[in-house]
């Protein structure tokens, strides 16, 4: 063979094997609807280059946030459809497929952010999510704390029945609404943008919702106290569809689950630290906080408020209590 024949040949081979490995590396869309600043986010961008960095560069992953590719429903329907391959979303979503994991949000189901930690490494925990799995073909690989709803109001609220009457914007989600409706409010569906302005013209006196979305839209300007109601110890999943579960590796699966759930718990570990210190920050501002009769609270909603209407079942709200 001549020299320069040889050469071609070899420079071939190499183009074929650059090519080989451009080829190889697989492109990934996880979505979300969480903003840039948000540990939800910053949070999945590491993980994405850390899923990049232990699979060798096979797989690659661009996140996209704030509802880039949809709201969350749209995403979640992107699972299915194959528009999507990672999301983020609520358990509230996930029970449109399997309901009984929805029972995370009946009121008082878990005591604290604590509590719904040790609850992802339960028995319980699996059930639910098999069965989540086993309905939709996709694949939870991490829960991440998302925040405590509590309570602000231009009424003071300590106890259930504080808040009989009380003109209070709630989102038009059925677990969110039971506990205000349970202890005699009077709820609002406002649209989420238009929250602050409808509190500070008197449309509604009260709204709910974790104390890091009550500081960042600035609802403490328009309220005189945050009542600690704790109602829902809110959430989200780190879900994967079923296409790319099934195609993934023993190996590649391991890594995939591993980085999402140490993004999971980075992720929790700020969102708890920044509550605390919202407290105390709130306080300085003037604001009232109040530790309310949670067991009064409680008690009302488990009177109140049936499971079944939900599609929830009452045993599994007891396996969750009895997790410690």
């Amino acid at each position: 063979m001549k020299q320069g024949q040889a050469a071609r040949l070899l420079f071939a081979a190499l183009a074929l094997a650059v090519s080989a490995g451009a080829t190889a590396q697989t492109k990934l869309k996880w979505a979300h609807v969480y903003e840039t600043s948000e540990p939800f986010h910053t949070e999945s961008v590491w993980a994405a280059q850390e899923i990049e960095k232990r699979t060798n560069g096979r797989y690659h992953i661009d996140v996209y946030p704030a509802s880039q590719l949809g709201k969350e429903n749209d995403i979640n329907q992107g699972l299915t459809l194959g528009t999507v391959d990672m999301i983020i979303s609520g358990s509230s979503f996930a029970a449109k497929a399997f309901p009984r994991i929805g029972v995370t949000y009946y009121p008082y189901t878990f005591r604290d952010p604590q509590h719904l930690l040790a609850y992802t490494k339960s028995d319980i925990y699996k059930e639910l999510v098999e069965g989540y799995e086993k309905k939709s073909n996709n694949h939870i690989v991490a829960t991440t704390y998302y925040g405590t709803r509590q309570t602000t109001s231009n009424r003071r609220i300590q106890k259930c029945s504080d808040m009989q009457g009380l003109k209070m914007r709630v989102p038009d989600v059925p677990a969110y609404l039971a506990m205000p409706r349970a202890c005699g409010a009077n709820t609002s569906p406002i649209a989420f943008a238009e929250v602050y302005l409808a509190l500070q013209n008197g449309t509604v006196e009260a709204q709910e919702n974790p104390l890091t979305t009550i500081e960042a839209k600035k609802f403490y300007e328009v309220q005189k106290y945050i009542a600690l109601t704790g109602h829902i110890v809110d959430h989200l999943n780190t879900i994967i569809s079923g296409q790319l579960w099934k195609k993934l590796s023993p190996e590649d699966r391991q890594i995939f689950s591993d980085v999402a759930q140490q993004a999971a718990e980075r992720a929790s570990k700020q969102i708890i630290a920044r509550e605390q210190q919202l407290v105390d920050e709130f306080k300085k501002k003037g604001i009232t906080v109040d530790t309310v009769n949670v067991a009064d609270f409680r008690q009302t909603v488990l009177d109140k408020v049936p499971f079944k209407q939900y599609g929830y079942e009452k045993a599994d709200w007891e396996k969750i209590q009895a997790v410690k």
